[in-house]
Protein backbone atom coordinates (compact mmCIF):
# COMPACT_ATOMS: atom_id res chain seq x y z
CA UNK A 1 0.00 0.00 0.00
CA UNK A 2 1.07 3.57 -0.58
CA UNK A 3 1.83 5.70 2.46
CA UNK A 4 -1.09 7.68 3.85
CA UNK A 5 0.95 10.33 5.66
CA UNK A 6 3.43 12.78 4.23
CA UNK A 7 6.88 12.78 5.79
CA UNK A 8 6.00 16.03 7.57
CA UNK A 9 2.77 14.59 8.98
CA UNK A 10 4.48 11.40 10.13
CA UNK A 11 7.26 13.33 11.84
CA UNK A 12 4.77 15.62 13.61
CA UNK A 13 2.62 12.67 14.69
CA UNK A 14 5.58 10.77 16.11
CA UNK A 15 6.93 13.82 17.97
CA UNK A 16 3.52 14.62 19.43
CA UNK A 17 2.92 11.07 20.61
CA UNK A 18 6.43 10.75 21.96
CA UNK A 19 6.06 13.80 24.20
CA UNK A 20 2.59 12.83 25.47
CA UNK A 21 2.33 10.90 28.70
CA UNK A 22 -1.44 10.82 29.18
CA UNK A 23 -3.87 10.73 26.24
CA UNK A 24 -7.62 11.34 26.13
CA UNK A 25 -9.12 9.19 23.35
CA UNK A 26 -12.57 10.23 22.11
CA UNK A 27 -15.17 9.42 19.46
CA UNK A 28 -18.42 10.92 18.15
CA UNK A 29 -21.87 10.85 19.74
CA UNK A 30 -24.04 7.78 19.28
CA UNK A 31 -20.88 5.68 18.79
CA UNK A 32 -20.97 2.76 16.39
CA UNK A 33 -18.65 -0.15 15.69
CA UNK A 34 -16.25 2.02 13.72
CA UNK A 35 -15.92 4.64 16.45
CA UNK A 36 -15.51 2.07 19.22
CA UNK A 37 -13.30 -0.24 17.18
CA UNK A 38 -10.98 2.67 16.40
CA UNK A 39 -10.94 3.70 20.06
CA UNK A 40 -10.26 0.29 21.55
CA UNK A 41 -7.48 -0.40 19.07
CA UNK A 42 -5.74 2.91 19.78
CA UNK A 43 -6.22 2.48 23.53
CA UNK A 44 -4.30 -0.76 23.38
CA UNK A 45 -1.59 0.51 21.03
CA UNK A 46 -0.98 3.63 23.14
CA UNK A 47 -0.73 1.54 26.29
CA UNK A 48 1.83 -0.68 24.61
CA UNK A 49 3.75 2.52 23.91
CA UNK A 50 3.76 3.24 27.63
CA UNK A 51 1.05 5.91 27.61
CA UNK A 52 -1.68 6.36 30.18
CA UNK A 53 -5.01 6.41 28.37
CA UNK A 54 -8.42 7.82 29.28
CA UNK A 55 -11.02 6.59 26.79
CA UNK A 56 -14.37 8.36 26.71
CA UNK A 57 -17.46 8.09 24.49
CA UNK A 58 -19.86 11.06 24.58
CA UNK A 59 -22.95 8.95 25.26
CA UNK A 60 -24.31 5.43 25.26
CA UNK A 61 -23.26 2.84 22.72
CA UNK A 62 -25.20 -0.21 21.46
CA UNK A 63 -25.24 -3.18 23.82
CA UNK A 64 -24.19 -5.48 20.98
CA UNK A 65 -20.75 -3.84 20.98
CA UNK A 66 -19.91 -4.56 24.61
CA UNK A 67 -17.95 -7.63 23.48
CA UNK A 68 -15.22 -5.50 21.88
CA UNK A 69 -11.83 -5.72 23.63
CA UNK A 70 -11.27 -3.14 26.38
CA UNK A 71 -14.86 -1.83 26.31
CA UNK A 72 -14.95 -2.14 30.10
CA UNK A 73 -12.32 0.64 30.18
CA UNK A 74 -14.39 3.07 28.08
CA UNK A 75 -16.36 5.65 30.06
CA UNK A 76 -19.61 7.24 28.97
CA UNK A 77 -19.39 11.00 29.54
CA UNK A 78 -23.08 11.58 30.19
CA UNK A 79 -23.10 9.02 33.01
CA UNK A 80 -19.64 9.61 34.45
CA UNK A 81 -19.06 13.31 33.83
CA UNK A 82 -17.29 14.16 37.09
CA UNK A 83 -15.22 10.98 37.01
CA UNK A 84 -14.12 11.72 33.46
CA UNK A 85 -13.25 15.32 34.25
CA UNK A 86 -11.13 14.23 37.18
CA UNK A 87 -9.36 11.51 35.21
CA UNK A 88 -8.74 13.73 32.18
CA UNK A 89 -7.78 16.99 33.88
CA UNK A 90 -4.05 16.34 33.44
CA UNK A 91 -4.00 14.83 29.94
CA UNK A 92 -1.46 16.32 27.56
CA UNK A 93 -3.01 15.14 24.27
CA UNK A 94 -6.50 14.55 22.86
CA UNK A 95 -6.99 11.99 20.13
CA UNK A 96 -10.25 12.41 18.17
CA UNK A 97 -11.15 9.22 16.33
CA UNK A 98 -13.80 8.76 13.61
CA UNK A 99 -14.76 12.42 13.82
CA UNK A 100 -13.12 15.71 13.01
CA UNK A 101 -15.28 18.24 14.79
CA UNK A 102 -15.57 18.97 18.51
CA UNK A 103 -19.31 19.60 18.19
CA UNK A 104 -19.76 15.95 17.18
CA UNK A 105 -18.96 15.09 20.80
CA UNK A 106 -21.83 17.21 22.25
CA UNK A 107 -21.21 17.84 25.99
CA UNK A 108 -17.92 15.95 25.93
CA UNK A 109 -16.80 18.38 23.25
CA UNK A 110 -17.47 21.33 25.53
CA UNK A 111 -15.18 19.77 28.11
CA UNK A 112 -12.50 19.09 25.51
CA UNK A 113 -12.58 22.78 24.56
CA UNK A 114 -11.46 23.63 28.10
CA UNK A 115 -8.32 21.51 27.79
CA UNK A 116 -5.33 23.55 26.71
CA UNK A 117 -3.56 20.62 25.02
CA UNK A 118 -2.84 19.55 21.42
CA UNK A 119 -5.47 17.58 19.50
CA UNK A 120 -4.94 15.02 16.75
CA UNK A 121 -7.75 13.93 14.40
CA UNK A 122 -7.91 10.58 12.61
CA UNK A 123 -11.07 10.51 10.54
CA UNK A 124 -12.74 9.79 7.22
CA UNK A 125 -15.64 12.25 7.35
CA UNK A 126 -15.53 15.33 5.11
CA UNK A 127 -14.98 18.90 6.31
CA UNK A 128 -13.06 18.55 9.58
CA UNK A 129 -12.73 21.72 11.63
CA UNK A 130 -9.58 23.79 11.92
CA UNK A 131 -7.66 23.78 15.19
CA UNK A 132 -6.03 20.38 15.80
CA UNK A 133 -2.24 20.28 15.68
CA UNK A 134 -2.61 17.49 13.12
CA UNK A 135 -5.66 16.47 11.09
CA UNK A 136 -5.43 13.13 9.29
CA UNK A 137 -8.69 13.06 7.36
CA UNK A 138 -9.27 10.95 4.24
CA UNK A 139 -12.93 10.73 3.14
CA UNK A 140 -12.07 8.23 0.40
CA UNK A 141 -11.18 5.59 3.01
CA UNK A 142 -13.93 3.21 4.04
CA UNK A 143 -13.86 3.75 7.82
CA UNK A 144 -12.18 5.56 10.65
CA UNK A 145 -10.65 2.21 11.53
CA UNK A 146 -8.99 2.07 8.10
CA UNK A 147 -7.47 5.49 8.78
CA UNK A 148 -6.18 4.19 12.12
CA UNK A 149 -4.69 1.09 10.49
CA UNK A 150 -3.03 3.07 7.69
CA UNK A 151 -1.55 5.51 10.21
CA UNK A 152 -0.20 2.65 12.31
CA UNK A 153 1.19 1.07 9.15
CA UNK A 154 3.05 4.27 8.28
CA UNK A 155 4.44 4.32 11.84
CA UNK A 156 5.71 0.77 11.53
CA UNK A 157 3.20 -0.45 14.12
CA UNK A 158 0.75 -2.44 11.97
CA UNK A 159 2.82 -5.62 12.02
CA UNK A 160 2.87 -5.40 15.83
CA UNK A 161 -0.92 -5.44 16.17
CA UNK A 162 -2.19 -7.94 18.69
CA UNK A 163 -5.09 -10.27 18.01
CA UNK A 164 -7.49 -8.01 19.96
CA UNK A 165 -6.30 -4.88 18.19
CA UNK A 166 -6.89 -6.59 14.85
CA UNK A 167 -10.40 -7.57 16.00
CA UNK A 168 -11.16 -3.91 16.78
CA UNK A 169 -9.90 -2.68 13.40
CA UNK A 170 -11.83 -5.34 11.50
CA UNK A 171 -15.03 -4.57 13.43
CA UNK A 172 -14.69 -0.88 12.58
CA UNK A 173 -14.12 -1.45 8.88
CA UNK A 174 -16.84 -4.08 8.64
CA UNK A 175 -19.40 -1.92 10.45
CA UNK A 176 -18.92 1.17 8.30
CA UNK A 177 -19.18 -0.80 5.06
CA UNK A 178 -22.24 -2.86 6.01
CA UNK A 179 -20.18 -6.04 6.02
CA UNK A 180 -18.12 -4.81 3.03
CA UNK A 181 -21.20 -4.34 0.85
CA UNK A 182 -20.62 -0.62 0.16
CA UNK A 183 -17.78 1.90 0.08
CA UNK A 184 -15.30 -0.96 -0.03
CA UNK A 185 -14.25 -1.51 -3.64
CA UNK A 186 -10.67 -0.31 -3.23
CA UNK A 187 -8.07 -3.12 -3.31
CA UNK A 188 -6.35 -1.68 -0.23
CA UNK A 189 -9.38 -2.62 1.89
CA UNK A 190 -8.83 -6.29 1.15
CA UNK A 191 -5.07 -6.06 1.63
CA UNK A 192 -5.78 -4.83 5.16
CA UNK A 193 -8.34 -7.59 5.73
CA UNK A 194 -5.81 -10.22 4.70
CA UNK A 195 -3.28 -8.81 7.15
CA UNK A 196 -5.86 -8.81 9.95
CA UNK A 197 -6.75 -12.42 9.19
CA UNK A 198 -3.09 -13.28 9.65
CA UNK A 199 -3.54 -12.19 13.27
CA UNK A 200 -5.98 -15.07 13.75
CA UNK A 201 -9.22 -13.09 13.98
CA UNK A 202 -12.51 -14.91 13.48
CA UNK A 203 -14.24 -12.64 10.96
CA UNK A 204 -17.44 -14.71 10.97
CA UNK A 205 -17.77 -14.43 14.75
CA UNK A 206 -17.22 -10.66 14.55
CA UNK A 207 -19.96 -10.43 11.90
CA UNK A 208 -22.36 -12.45 14.05
CA UNK A 209 -21.58 -10.36 17.12
CA UNK A 210 -22.44 -7.14 15.29
CA UNK A 211 -25.22 -8.09 12.88
CA UNK A 212 -26.73 -11.36 14.13
CA UNK A 213 -26.95 -10.80 17.87
CA UNK A 214 -30.62 -9.91 18.18
CA UNK A 215 -33.48 -10.85 20.44
CA UNK A 216 -36.86 -12.19 19.33
CA UNK A 217 -38.29 -8.86 20.53
CA UNK A 218 -36.12 -7.05 17.99
CA UNK A 219 -37.65 -9.01 15.12
CA UNK A 220 -41.15 -8.42 16.41
CA UNK A 221 -40.34 -4.73 16.52
CA UNK A 222 -38.99 -4.84 12.97
CA UNK A 223 -42.25 -6.25 11.67
CA UNK A 224 -44.22 -3.65 13.61
CA UNK A 225 -42.14 -0.73 12.34
CA UNK A 226 -42.30 -1.83 8.72
CA UNK A 227 -46.01 -2.69 8.76
CA UNK A 228 -47.43 -0.02 11.08
CA UNK A 229 -44.96 2.85 11.37
CA UNK A 230 -43.34 3.17 7.94
CA UNK A 231 -44.64 6.09 5.88
CA UNK A 232 -43.84 6.05 2.19
CA UNK A 233 -43.53 9.29 0.25
CA UNK A 234 -43.79 7.65 -3.15
CA UNK A 235 -43.41 10.87 -5.13
CA UNK A 236 -40.01 11.44 -3.50
CA UNK A 237 -38.94 7.77 -3.28
CA UNK A 238 -38.51 8.28 0.46
CA UNK A 239 -39.55 6.43 3.59
CA UNK A 240 -39.94 7.67 7.17
CA UNK A 241 -40.05 5.44 10.24
CA UNK A 242 -40.60 6.76 13.78
CA UNK A 243 -39.85 4.98 17.05
CA UNK A 244 -40.76 6.25 20.51
CA UNK A 245 -39.44 5.33 23.93
CA UNK A 246 -42.92 4.06 24.80
CA UNK A 247 -42.61 1.60 21.91
CA UNK A 248 -39.09 0.72 23.05
CA UNK A 249 -40.52 -0.21 26.46
CA UNK A 250 -43.47 -2.07 24.91
CA UNK A 251 -41.18 -4.26 22.80
CA UNK A 252 -38.45 -4.54 25.49
CA UNK A 253 -35.81 -3.21 23.11
CA UNK A 254 -32.25 -2.74 24.32
CA UNK A 255 -29.95 0.02 23.16
CA UNK A 256 -28.50 -0.83 19.76
CA UNK A 257 -31.26 -3.23 18.70
CA UNK A 258 -32.69 -0.67 16.28
CA UNK A 259 -29.36 -0.41 14.42
CA UNK A 260 -29.77 -1.34 10.77
CA UNK A 261 -33.54 -0.93 10.66
CA UNK A 262 -33.08 2.26 8.63
CA UNK A 263 -31.67 0.13 5.78
CA UNK A 264 -34.73 -2.07 5.25
CA UNK A 265 -36.91 0.42 3.31
CA UNK A 266 -34.14 0.76 0.73
CA UNK A 267 -34.98 -2.78 -0.39
CA UNK A 268 -38.24 -1.41 -1.79
CA UNK A 269 -38.13 -0.90 -5.55
CA UNK A 270 -37.18 2.67 -6.57
CA UNK A 271 -36.65 3.79 -2.95
CA UNK A 272 -33.78 6.27 -2.72
CA UNK A 273 -33.87 7.65 0.81
CA UNK A 274 -34.75 6.13 4.19
CA UNK A 275 -35.04 8.21 7.36
CA UNK A 276 -35.39 6.70 10.84
CA UNK A 277 -36.42 8.90 13.77
CA UNK A 278 -36.11 7.63 17.34
CA UNK A 279 -36.47 9.27 20.71
CA UNK A 280 -33.20 9.53 22.60
CA UNK A 281 -33.02 7.19 25.60
CA UNK A 282 -30.90 9.57 27.67
CA UNK A 283 -32.24 13.04 26.89
CA UNK A 284 -35.90 13.95 26.90
CA UNK A 285 -37.00 15.98 23.90
CA UNK A 286 -34.14 14.85 21.64
CA UNK A 287 -34.85 12.96 18.42
CA UNK A 288 -32.04 10.97 16.84
CA UNK A 289 -32.05 11.00 13.03
CA UNK A 290 -30.54 8.30 10.83
CA UNK A 291 -30.42 8.67 7.04
CA UNK A 292 -29.50 6.11 4.39
CA UNK A 293 -29.62 6.52 0.63
CA UNK A 294 -28.62 4.83 -2.59
CA UNK A 295 -26.80 6.08 -5.65
CA UNK A 296 -25.89 9.76 -5.59
CA UNK A 297 -28.33 11.18 -3.06
CA UNK A 298 -26.30 13.25 -0.52
CA UNK A 299 -27.49 12.27 2.95
CA UNK A 300 -24.70 14.31 4.51
CA UNK A 301 -25.88 17.52 2.85
CA UNK A 302 -29.45 17.01 4.05
CA UNK A 303 -28.28 16.10 7.53
CA UNK A 304 -26.07 19.16 7.82
CA UNK A 305 -28.79 21.53 6.61
CA UNK A 306 -31.77 20.15 8.53
CA UNK A 307 -30.65 17.79 11.31
CA UNK A 308 -27.56 19.35 12.91
CA UNK A 309 -25.47 16.43 11.73
CA UNK A 310 -23.35 15.06 8.94
CA UNK A 311 -21.59 11.93 7.80
CA UNK A 312 -21.19 10.24 4.44
CA UNK A 313 -23.02 10.65 1.17
CA UNK A 314 -25.11 7.51 1.64
CA UNK A 315 -25.09 7.21 5.44
CA UNK A 316 -25.49 10.11 7.84
CA UNK A 317 -26.95 11.03 11.18
CA UNK A 318 -28.11 13.99 13.22
CA UNK A 319 -30.42 15.05 16.00
CA UNK A 320 -33.25 17.45 16.66
CA UNK A 321 -34.52 18.99 19.88
CA UNK A 322 -38.29 18.84 19.42
CA UNK A 323 -41.28 16.53 19.53
CA UNK A 324 -41.57 13.54 17.23
CA UNK A 325 -44.36 15.26 15.31
CA UNK A 326 -42.17 18.31 14.74
CA UNK A 327 -39.30 16.06 13.66
CA UNK A 328 -41.50 14.43 11.02
CA UNK A 329 -42.48 17.86 9.72
CA UNK A 330 -38.80 18.82 9.53
CA UNK A 331 -38.10 15.65 7.56
CA UNK A 332 -40.86 16.47 5.09
CA UNK A 333 -39.52 19.99 4.63
CA UNK A 334 -36.08 18.55 3.99
CA UNK A 335 -37.43 16.07 1.47
CA UNK A 336 -39.24 18.82 -0.43
CA UNK A 337 -36.08 20.96 -0.41
CA UNK A 338 -34.14 18.08 -1.98
CA UNK A 339 -37.00 17.02 -4.27
CA UNK A 340 -35.05 17.56 -7.46
CA UNK A 341 -32.51 14.93 -6.33
CA UNK A 342 -35.18 12.45 -5.22
CA UNK A 343 -37.81 12.56 -7.94
CA UNK A 344 -37.52 10.74 -11.25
Amino acid sequence: MNKLLTDTELSLLQRTLQTANKVLVTCHTNPDGDALGSMTCMMSVLRRMGKEVVAVAPDRWPDNLNWLPLMSDVKQYLRHEEEVKEAAKDVDLVLMLDHGRIDRMAELGEFVRTLDVPRIVMDHHPEPEEGPVLTICHPTLCAGAEVVYRVLDDMGEADKLTHDEAVSIYCGMMTDTGGFTFNSTRPEVYVIISRLLEKGIDKDRIYRNVFYTSSADRYRLLGYLLYVKMELLHEYHTSIITFSNAERKQFKIKNGETDGIVNYPLMIDKMRLSIFLREDTEKKGVIRVSLRSVDDFPCNEMSAEFFNGGGHKNASGGRLTCTMEEAVETVKRAVKKFADKLKD
